[in-house]
């Protein structure tokens, strides 16, 4: 199956760049050594309860958004990521085939207001639901957060991004991507967690898969 190919213009230069693929090689490595994403929900247990703040700033719990049917969350780092872009605008491009099997799409991103708002558009605009997870709160619960390298960081400011203002925060954490799909009665049947952020679940393939759920 061919992924399609998602522009996105605002993207800042040099993140995705050549030259920075040995360098995340090298601390997705470390990552791995520290067994980062190992103690995330497991499939065959019941997502933990939670609420978090839409980008209007309404919190929103997950029993809410659910409403009894099965439901696909998505932890994001953001839209600063040429990964999760490529990663939403495919879910954008899936989405109808997602509802069509009667499940909801949930993105869950540090983001906060404005960069929110802006994922939710390229996710599929009001047939997403978007929560905001303020310093990465819900990813630490879920051991879906780590300290970014900080020559990594350096990088990233010399490029013209700023984790700390993208996110609100200085606490230096970034989430791993994660997909889950939940059932009708909140337990997990599939969860896709790897530390390695240009490895993800693609849409089509986890559609299909709740497609077979009972």
């Amino acid at each position: 199956m061919t992924e399609p190919v998602i522009s996105w213009k605002e993207l800042p230069p040099g993140v995705d760049a050549p030259e920075m693929q040995p360098i995340y090689d090298v601390f997705v490595a470390k990552l791995a050594r520290l067994g980062v994403g190992d103690n995330a929900p497991r499939a065959g247990t019941v997502f933990p309860a939670f609420s978090l703040p839409d980008p209007r700033g309404v919190h929103r719990s997950l029993a809410e958004i659910q409403q009894g049917r099965p439901l696909v969350i998505s932890f994001n780092r953001g839209g600063w990521c040429p990964h999760c872009v490529h990663e939403l605008a495919t879910w954008g491009q899936s989405l109808e085939a997602l509802q069509e099997t009667g499940a909801g799409l949930l993105v869950i991103t540090g983001e906060l207001a404005d960069g929110a708002v802006a994922l939710k558009a390229l996710a599929g605009g009001d047939s997403v639901e978007v929560l905001c997870d303020v310093d990465h709160g819900l990813a630490l619960a879920c051991g879906l957060a780590f300290h970014i390298d900080e020559d990594i960081e350096r990088r990233y400011r010399e490029a013209g991004l700023d984790l700390a203002t993208v996110y609100g925060s200085d606490g230096g954490f970034l989430p791993v991507p994660a997909t889950f799909v939940l059932d009708s009665s909140g337990v997990i049947r599939y969860a896709f967690v790897d530390p390695d952020f240009r490895h993800r679940a693609f849409p089509p393939d986890v559609v299909a898969f709740v497609g077979r759920l009972d």
